[in-house]
């Protein structure tokens, strides 16, 4: 098990059990409506940028690409989130919440949040990359780029077993390694005067403390964030809100409140 020595600022990571995965959507979803405009606000901003790429990759006949990008955004979501954590953050202080304070509160930690994000960032480019090499590895030059000819020449097709297979392994594992990094990093990032490497060795550290309820939880992203895109992004306008408020509890009750602990 990895271990590192915390200073006094740094608290410890509790066990969670796979069962409060309920207890964190129920706060996630009380969070939502206790401030309905801003936090659905985010989400309609989010699911709108996704319908325009989507709009963008259809009107170039390139709507394949768009499966490889919403793979990708599992991997960039925290920092998506970051306004929700904040949200929920001044609920949970009994602090006032409107956009400016929302806006003004990640900008007071942006050094920090934007440097974990360029580590989403790089894992999301590493993905887009790998996926490009990977389709060309396994199909021929003109392969269909339009959304129909994918999914009926390609996806569809017995023998892209092999192709499906080895994009699953590798976005899966780009997938474990950014879920692991940042799950807990992000929101951390956000209620302590921490640096990135400190946030991601707690966040990697409590992931692998609490393997079993972190498959169930990000799981419970996927399924969530999938069934957001797949209502022609309109799901998305509740589905990252739920979702970002429940991992700011989630985030809560991992982190210790003692200090002077060793992880």
């Amino acid at each position: 098990m990895m271990s590192m020595a915390m200073g006094s600022r740094y608290p410890s990571s509790r066990l969670v059990s796979p069962a409060q995965a309920s207890e964190w959507l129920g706060a996630g979803w009380r969070d939502m409506w206790r401030h309905p405009g801003l936090s659905l606000g985010f989400g309609a901003l989010y699911a709108g940028i996704g319908a325009t790429i989507y709009a963008i990759l259809t009107a170039a006949a390139m709507g394949a690409l768009l499966f490889p990008l919403l793979a990708g955004f599992m991997l960039v979501g925290p920092l998506a989130a970051v306004f929700f954590y904040e949200i929920s953050r001044r609920v949970e202080n009994g602090e006032p919440v409107s956009l400016a304070l929302v806006v003004a509160g990640v900008r007071r930690r942006l050094g920090q949040v934007g440097n974990m994000g360029l580590v989403l960032t790089i894992l999301f480019m590493v993905w887009l990359l790998l996926g490009l090499m990977i389709f060309a590895l396994f199909h021929p030059p003109g392969a269909p780029l339009s959304m129909d000819g994918f999914l009926v020449d390609v996806v569809l097709k017995v023998d892209s077993i092999g192709f499906l297979a080895v994009g699953a392994l590798v976005g899966g594992t780009l997938a474990v390694i950014a879920f692991s990094v940042s799950v807990f990093a992000m929101p951390m990032l956000l209620e302590r005067d921490v640096g990135v490497v400190e946030a991601m060795l707690f966040s990697v550290h409590s992931v692998w403390r609490n393997w079993r309820g972190m498959v169930g939880w990000a799981a419970t992203i996927a399924v969530i964030t999938f069934f957001g895109m797949a209502l022609a992004f309109l799901g998305m306008v509740v589905a990252l809100p739920l979702v970002g408020h429940a991992s700011w509890h989630a985030y809560r009750d991992v982190i210790g409140e003692d200090v002077g602990s060793t992880l």
